[in-house]
């Protein structure tokens, strides 16, 4: 049987959808991931496109193992012209949206043009279309999940999407599935966002197959052997990537106070050791994953209402935890869930927060009422909704500070 791949063309300027297939030759060369992603975004994106204008391409691949129950395999790569950077952004992500895209016939999505309305792109076992999303256009990522599998009539979709965050061309705006996993790096939630596509929904019956059935099971059964005896994956399984935190603090090298400092006097008060010992409900996982990584918190406190999220990850307890100075564990639980919920990448908004403290401190910066200031952990809550919703100091914070101006630097521009 060839080896070839699925790809769905979808021009959102003339609402159309196209089914090529990618020949053997090709596809070996460029196997699936970033490699494909890369390809067929220089197969059709102009020289000097806007990264924010119609003439970006979105391209989101999986590999040609993702669907397979291979611990680790399921991921998908986003790539565009990133606003963030102006070169090409690749951002992967994991959970089950890569799987299920498999398992509904897709190889890769390229999205091309911009549609007049909001609009959400919906392949059902290889039928694909795009529906209206004006009625989604303004909410919240949970409430879209809701929303959608509703309409669909089905809970078992699974949806790539974006927050206010990526409606308002957030620079640093991710792709969110199942709520809090996230193409997170290089603002591709502001692509989508440019493009008016509020959201990507696969759902699948045709899982891929093993040409070797008898050695793939062989293989997996190998492998899970393998991490059963590895101390540091059960390790890694039981603290998730929080549990380094206090291995870099020690090593004076966890970021503190923008990058001031290389140690955080409260690092041991938000590591994964007492994560667990305190607001861990449950361990998650991504398709197929034996590690079971995946922080799951809860917290029921005034203010910090925080219903079952997946957080505590090293790279948002660091940006918005030492970063910023900040080292109340649940407070920091509850800025993950709200950038979850705005569709933000949480180590550029921490870092961006984070450098508006240090330039406030010393009389750069001009936060407008936000009350920025190292330690002060509920000016970054503020912060995190100020810069989704682009109001007051948020609106140039949206821009990243770390990111030089550019052309294509402008406000909202995507009202329905």
């Amino acid at each position: 049987m060839p080896l070839t791949a699925t790809v769905y063309h979808v021009d959102l300027t003339r609402g159309t959808v196209e089914t090529k297939t990618l020949p053997e030759d090709v596809y070996r060369k460029y196997p699936g991931g970033s490699a494909l992603a890369a390809y067929l975004l220089l197969q059709s994106i102009p020289t000097g496109a806007d990264p924010l204008g119609p003439d970006n391409v979105l391209v989101m691949a999986v590999s040609p193992l993702t669907g397979l129950a291979i611990s680790g395999q399921s991921r998908m790569t986003a790539c565009a012209r990133s606003p963030l950077t102006g070169a090409i952004g690749d951002s992967q992500c994991g959970g089950f949206f890569p799987a299920e895209m498999r398992t509904a016939g897709a190889d890769a999505f390229v999205f091309t043009g911009q549609s007049k309305e909001p609009v959400y792109f919906w392949l059902n076992d290889g039928k694909a279309e795009l529906r209206p999303a004006k009625h989604l256009w303004g909410k919240v990522t949970g409430e879209v999940d809701t929303l959608i599998k509703e309409e669909l009539g089905d809970q078992k979709v699974e949806i790539a999407q974006i927050g206010p965050a990526g409606e308002n061309l957030v620079r640093f705006a991710a792709i969110m599935n199942m709520v809090n996993r996230a193409n997170g790096r290089t603002g591709l939630g502001a692509v989508m966002g440019s493009k008016r596509l509020k959201a990507v929904v696969v759902r699948g019956s045709k899982s891929p197959k093993p040409a070797g059935p008898e050695l793939f099971r062989g293989l997996v059964k190998r492998l899970k052997e393998l991490e059963e005896v590895n101390p540091g994956i059960k390790w890694f399984g039981e603290y998730g990537t929080a549990g380094v935190l206090a291995i870099q603090d020690k090593m004076g090298g966890q970021p503190t106070r923008n990058y001031s400092e290389g140690t955080f006097e409260q690092c041991k008060d938000i590591d994964g050791s007492t994560l667990v010992k305190t607001i861990l409900k449950e361990r998650d996982t991504c398709y197929a994953c034996v590690v079971k990584c995946k922080r799951v918190v809860e917290v029921h406190e005034p203010g910090l209402d925080i219903d079952p999220s997946t957080g505590g990850r090293v790279e948002t307890l660091t940006f918005f935890g030492s970063m910023c100075g900040v080292g109340d564990l649940k407070l920091l639980s509850k800025a993950s869930a709200d950038a979850n919920m705005y569709g933000m990448d949480t180590i550029s908004a921490g870092a961006t927060i984070a450098w508006a403290m240090e330039a406030k401190a010393n009389g750069l910066f001009d936060d407008k009422g936000l009350g920025l200031a190292f330690g002060d952990g509920q000016s970054v809550l503020r912060a995190i909704e100020a810069i989704a919703l682009r109001k007051g100091a948020g609106d140039l914070l949206a821009r990243a500070a770390c990111a030089p101006p550019r052309r294509w630097d402008r406000p909202r521009s995507t009202s329905p």
